[in-house]
């Protein structure tokens, strides 16, 4: 595992539990909560394979060059350089998950997977469980969203492994509306599951995914970013879901040729993060505001600490409105 970068302490690692109580009866679909972008990449193996998600092109490359290849497929899949202990440590509550099995390998075993495969997935979640465990109202939303080489047999273990791990920490499945911070330290509950794919309907401990869009502006350019971050929130769901603002670029195949030895990084993720991070400073949680806010490599800015303060907005909101 790899160490904490100098200065990022642990000051958000109980700030669900330390909000004012007009907050914590909010719905959490109106708080601000910063998430991460393909939140597992901050390890990936480059002894294994080329992950089943990538294209036929890329895997040919990285057969013919192998480690060559692979080193440079590192530097574009890592979009984080934080465990999930140092992400929980320092505020983020919505993970972005990608999972697959590995081609050959038998067994039923799941693993992260971002173009290069990761830590296996129970790993991942006995991690988030231990800080859960010691920080008792503190909620987090694990997003599975894209499987790879999984059949039927994939699902029910990683179903079982999720209920295995958590327990009764999963909240079930229910109307987004009644879901405050409240509840869920009534329920106990501090694990909300969203599971894109059938195998996990008619699963109470399982939300589908359509509880929680996350629109995907696929474009390299900031100002297309902010358009776009601006419009999916003018048309965001006024009931039944949750939002997720993917604050993020991505890459195509001509910006990875133009910034091969560079890395997703250095040649597109530093030079744009004070244009999108102007734009995450001026938004308003609440009805009709942001909810979850994403990020590529989180420690970079102050990210977690700005969308936590948004929550300030909503505090004066209530007080105006009492007067």
């Amino acid at each position: 595992m790899k160490t904490r970068p100098a200065g990022l302490g642990t000051i958000n690692a109980d700030w669900m539990g330390s909000l004012p109580s007009k907050l914590s009866a909010l719905p959490l679909k109106q708080l601000a909560v910063p998430g991460s972008h393909d939140s597992f990449t901050f390890w990936v193996d480059v002894r294994a394979p080329v992950g089943p998600d990538q294209k036929v092109y890329v895997k040919y490359l990285a057969t013919m060059f192998s480690m060559v290849a692979k080193k440079v497929m590192v530097k574009w899949s890592m979009t984080q350089n934080l465990t999930f202990k140092e992400q929980l440590d320092a505020g983020i509550r919505y993970f972005d998950l990608r999972v697959s099995s590995k081609p050959g390998e038998p067994g039923t075993e799941i693993y992260f997977i971002h173009g290069l495969f990761g830590h296996k997935v129970r790993d991942g979640l006995k991690e988030i469980n231990s800080f859960l465990e010691g920080h008792r109202k503190e909620v987090v939303f694990l997003d599975f969203n894209h499987y790879y080489s999984m059949g039927t047999e994939h699902h029910v273990y990683l179903i079982r492994m999720l209920q295995d791990v958590f327990g009764n920490k999963l909240c079930k499945n229910c109307m987004v509306e009644s879901i405050t911070l409240d509840y869920m330290w009534e329920k106990k509950n501090q694990v909300i599951v969203f599971y894109h794919h059938p195998s996990g309907c008619g699963n109470p401990a399982l939300w589908p995914g359509h509880k929680i869009p996350a629109p995907w502006a696929n474009t390299t350019e900031p100002n297309k970013l902010i358009q776009f971050l601006q419009s999916t929130l003018k048309k965001r769901e006024k009931q039944g879901s949750f939002h997720v603002s993917q604050a993020i670029l991505t890459p195509r195949v001509n910006t990875v040729a133009k910034g091969l030895l560079w890395g997703l990084r250095n040649y597109l993720v530093e030079r744009n993060l004070p244009t999108i991070m102007s734009w995450v400073e001026t938004q308003r949680p609440g009805v009709d505001g942001i909810n979850i806010i994403t990020s590529d490599f989180v420690e970079l800015t102050d990210f977690a600490n700005i969308v936590i303060r948004l929550n300030n907005l909503l505090l004066s909101e209530t007080e105006n409105r009492a007067r």
